[in-house]
């Protein structure tokens, strides 16, 4: 199983979000490349990147940061956050990214995300983000009435091959994953599922490993001190396939 810590950026800086408020910020560190060293001194060997500027905004604000970030280091980086055109996502794959996240425009732009399932299949996932049930888009900000096991259907009728769920409402909460959702996402639909959203603990991740999903993301608990990313990862390659 993938363990991903994740490094969220505003203003060149690393935050987190509560609950996906953009006026409910935290400040972890005016440095995301020298954390995204720590990471990988700790073992990491993957790496959740998002611009939430440009999620909001459909742009690509920090993407200085970004490049210098995966140029820096030898981790498998996923990008997601404005990408909304081809441009977009060919300028991240250009820079070095493992994988582009598409959120958005895989609701909004069925063409494009057609396309891009065409030439960069390998290279592409969608954030389904869930909000009482319904996807959110547009960093967030928009809660769509789109339910999610048919958004989740119609992704994979396209090609898509996996995914990153992540439920709103424990994102930065550290209340714990929503294990339920993932149980049921797993058994209704035959796609590779990445979870996100309230990990705080080494029994989260445990769980989420018996649940079976391809890969976990870690906020804010990492930067609490609440999960040690080298517990996570030994935790991640004792119980199954090495990935971590």
């Amino acid at each position: 199983m993938k363990i991903l810590p994740a490094i969220d950026l505003m203003g060149g800086k690393a935050v987190r979000l509560l609950q996906g408020d953009y006026s409910r910020k935290t400040v972890y560190s005016d440095d995301p490349l020298a954390l995204a060293v720590q990471f990988q001194t700790a073992g990491a060997r993957y790496l959740h990147l998002v611009d939430l500027d440009g999620a909001r905004e459909g742009s690509t604000p920090n993407f200085s940061v970004i490049a210098s970030i995966i140029a820096a280091g030898s981790l498998n980086a996923e990008v997601g956050g404005g990408i909304r055109d081809m441009g977009t996502l060919e300028k991240y794959l250009a820079a070095g990214a493992w994988r582009v996240i598409l959120g958005t425009a895989a609701l909004n732009d069925k063409a494009f995300l057609g396309e891009a399932l065409r030439r960069y299949a390998a290279h592409v996932t969608v954030g389904v983000d869930i909000k009482d049930g319904f996807v959110a888009v547009k960093g967030w900000t928009e809660v769509t009435e789109l339910p999610l096991d048919p958004f989740v259907t119609q992704l994979s009728d396209l090609g898509v091959t996996n995914i990153i769920c992540t439920d709103i409402s424990r994102d930065g909460a550290m209340r714990g994953t929503n294990r339920a959702l993932y149980s049921r996402l797993m058994l209704r639909h035959n796609i590779l599922i990445t979870a996100s959203g309230g990990v705080s603990t080494l029994d989260d991740i445990h769980a989420l490993k018996k649940i079976g999903v391809d890969g976990v993301i870690i906020g804010k608990a990492l930067y609490t001190g609440d999960i040690v990313l080298g517990s996570a990862i030994q935790l991640a390659q004792e119980e199954g396939n090495g990935d971590g």
